[in-house]
């Protein structure tokens, strides 16, 4: 593993996190190559240095390149950062295969979702598209305009590589971002995907006008949830007590900046997901997750009354009012 400030690097993925991190590793010294799909706003970033759609505010410093070639973007690259939707992830691997990607470069996911259909976490889908690389994943509270502003953040590497881990830690790591390693991948991933639910739930009560009795309900019932999901999964219960658990949940579901919870604001004042994603700009990953999640829980038989509640709202049209009532009038049960 190549060391020291000579390390070329690509995300791909122009968005608000896909920018801050390339914001973040181009002040450490590395040389850094951010790809988008499209031209023309490609072009506009380079022109302008700022991420006026996905990371309004901040000016991106002008070592970092901007290229919508993703050829060009991964060639001679050690490491490679998958910063796309998970919507987009699948056809963004295929068009690496046909571009011929460095087998041999290390890759890391940042991406918080999980694959409509299959249901698989993120890593899932890379290795079943790019096979046997070398791969981690990145999770935790990190709220894009907060890390690119230098807010003091933490973050999880995971990897079952301990030196992989080990190594994107110290890459990564500055006086302003802390990371942590871990082993667990797949409670590392499930904590960072299924807490966007979950916040869309607390911006129903936002948008009901419910107060903080009903907020930390959600929080401390939705981590319950999460956990005993992830626990039937594989995972390790202590990892959703931990950054990308509890750490993540609470960020996504309090800060102004959480686009899942603005989504759920929306519908707890009577917005319909059309309405709502026709105004948006970026992706708010806890709309496909609630399906994915609602199907997870299926097949795991767990039993997840907010998120089925979450998906019937998004995907069944029963109002929020009516979800909040059924969820309150459940049958008695111990903690």
């Amino acid at each position: 593993m190549k060391s020291g400030n000579k390390i070329d690097i690509a995300v791909l993925g122009d968005g608000g996190w896909g920018t801050a991190l390339g914001i973040v590793l181009i002040n450490k010294g590395y040389s850094v190559t951010v790809w988008g799909a499209f031209k023309d706003y490609i072009a506009r970033l380079n022109k302008t240095r700022f991420n006026k759609k996905f990371l309004p505010g901040i000016r991106i410093p002008k070592g970092i390149k901007f290229t919508a070639d993703l050829a060009e973007a991964v060639s001679g690259k050690q490491i490679i950062i998958l910063a796309v939707p998970s919507l987009y992830l699948r056809q963004v691997l295929n068009n690496l295969k046909v571009c011929g990607f460095p087998r041999d470069a290390l890759y890391l996911s940042v991406i918080k979702g999980i694959e409509t259909g299959s249901l698989k976490r993120m890593s899932e889908v890379i290795r079943e598209e790019l096979g046997n690389i070398k791969l981690a994943v990145l999770s935790g509270p990190t709220i894009a305009h907060e890390v690119a502003c230098g807010i003091p953040t933490t973050v999880v590497v995971a990897s079952h590589d301990s030196r992989l881990r080990e190594y994107l830690q110290s890459v990564f790591m500055t006086e302003r971002l802390r990371v942590y390693t871990n082993d667990d991948v797949t409670g590392v991933e499930l904590g960072g995907s299924l807490k966007n639910v979950i916040a869309i739930a607390c911006g129903i009560s936002d948008g009901l006008g419910f107060g903080t009795n009903t907020k930390a309900a959600l929080l401390s019932r939705g981590l319950v949830e999460i956990s005993r999901l992830g626990v039937s999964m594989g995972a390790k219960a202590k990892t959703f007590s931990g950054i990308s658990g509890l750490g993540d949940l609470v960020t996504t579901c309090i800060s102004q900046y959480s686009r899942n919870r603005f989504v759920g604001e929306e519908i707890g004042k009577g917005k319909t997901i059309k309405e709502i994603k026709s105004h948006m700009q970026m992706v708010a990953e806890g709309i496909t997750t609630a399906k994915s999640a609602h199907g997870l829980s299926l097949r795991y038989k767990v039993d997840m009354p907010i998120i089925r509640e979450v998906y019937r709202v998004i995907y069944g049209n029963k109002s929020a009012k009516l979800a909040v009532k059924d969820l309150m009038t459940r049958e008695r049960k111990p903690e």
